[in-house]
């Protein structure tokens, strides 16, 4: 596989793991309710995330409220919402800057400014894949610890919701493209940017003149 088709590798996969951000960050699911009880009664579950929480009911109805108070929220909340809303317009401008500087377009002359360029797009890529995991874990951490904790009420414990395992799939997303982009990128700088052309010697004819095939 030559180094452009691993470049356009690595950038599509940071651009699905930038719009699986996107969807982490929308989605509700970063609690559920844990039912853990032996009789309990399952009429409704309670979904939790960075901007509302939601009631579904057993006959599949569903009520969303968005949180009322910023500051009133708790701190993982109010930073899952801040890293996930720089994590999301990093990797448009990681998009813009790698597309820049990417073998296949022409915004910029072949050479050690244009692999720069790439390799920025990549870090950029690798910064929101770092970014994007301090929340995740933060919240798996906060919920694997209440649960186990005994003085917590049965009612108010809570599972990892499908957004945070959407997270972690964009994470690795990010991690891994970003990673191509930068190796590609390191590896192209030494190669020659301009291809070796071939002379012919040029060997006079009979008349002393030089053959005009010479110079094509």
């Amino acid at each position: 596989m030559t180094s452009a088709a691993v470049e356009i590798l690595g950038l599509g996969l940071g651009i699905l793991g930038w719009v699986g951000v996107i969807l982490a960050c929308g989605l509700p699911m970063w609690q559920v309710s844990a039912f853990i009880d032996v009789n309990i009664v399952v009429a409704q579950t309670i979904w939790e995330g960075l901007w509302m929480s939601c009631v579904v009911q057993s006959t599949g109805q569903m009520q969303c409220k968005v949180y009322d108070s910023i500051l009133a929220l708790p701190s993982e909340v109010q930073a899952g919402r801040a890293l996930t809303v720089i994590v999301a317009l990093l990797g448009l401008v990681a998009l813009m800057v790698t597309v820049v500087g990417a073998q296949c377009t022409n915004c910029i002359r072949p050479g050690k400014m244009k692999s720069r360029i790439v390799i920025a797009g990549g870090a950029i890529y690798i910064l929101c894949g770092i970014l994007v995991l301090i929340p995740l874990c933060w919240f798996a951490n906060i919920v694997i610890s209440d649960f186990y904790d005994p003085t917590v009420p049965s009612s108010k414990k809570r599972e990892m919701g499908a957004a945070l395992y959407i997270g972690w799939a964009a994470t690795a997303l990010l991690l891994f493209g970003g990673c191509l982009i930068c190796c590609c990128s390191c590896s192209q700088r030494d190669e020659t940017s301009f291809p070796v052309k071939y002379s012919a010697p040029r060997r006079p004819t009979s008349n002393g003149e030089y053959d005009k095939k010479n110079y094509v």
